[in-house]
């Protein structure tokens, strides 16, 4: 059993990893809208819980790192600025992935909200490091929690909408819905 999810979440990362590279839209200064690239990395945390599911998803958060360090390393940030980066931008908003396992037990509503409820967190977090870590970028004479709330908001609300529609249809294949109730 411990090795389907070992396989399983290991699977999953990668296609997570793989459908984040397919941007439907892509912000100047980072955030974009993907193509469902959350849902793999959630359905490891309805499949087997939020334990497993924050696990997985905090190794997702590492792979997003890798994947995204050069364009890290072109913005010039200070130390703190790129600590402040890795724990709201990565660790933290990728981690909260592992939350859509919370409300499993509730049917197809119960997964979806847990989904919806791990891209508010995420929203929550970018909206944080947004506000503090990336205040520098925001242009004189604006309101920086504004400018966060609709900046991240830009990306994240489609994002969301996106993802727990995708969450909606997945959890309706009884194929799907065998892997997750017959584990």
């Amino acid at each position: 059993m411990k090795l389907k999810k070992l396989t399983l979440s290991a699977v999953m990362i990668a296609l997570s990893a793989v459908l984040s590279m397919v941007k439907v839209y892509q912000l100047p200064l980072g955030g974009s809208i993907t193509l469902l690239s959350m849902l793999p990395v959630a359905a490891v945390a309805i499949c087997y819980g939020t334990k497993t599911g924050l696990i997985t998803s905090l190794l997702y958060a590492c792979v997003q790192i890798a994947l995204d360090l050069g364009v890290l390393m072109g913005y010039g940030m200070t130390a703190a600025t790129w600590v402040g980066c890795l724990v709201f931008d990565y660790i933290i908003a990728f981690g909260a992935i592992g939350l859509a396992g919370v409300f499993r037990k509730h049917g197809t509503f119960g997964m979806c909200a847990g989904v919806a409820l791990s891209c508010v967190v995420r929203f929550v977090s970018h909206f944080i490091s947004g506000s503090i870590v990336f205040a520098v970028w925001c242009p004189d004479g604006w309101n920086v929690y504004l400018y966060s709330l609709v900046y991240n908001g830009s990306y994240m609300l489609p994002e969301l909408i996106l993802t727990t529609v995708g969450a909606t249809l997945l959890f309706k294949v009884p194929a799907v819905q065998k892997l997750i109730y017959n584990k």
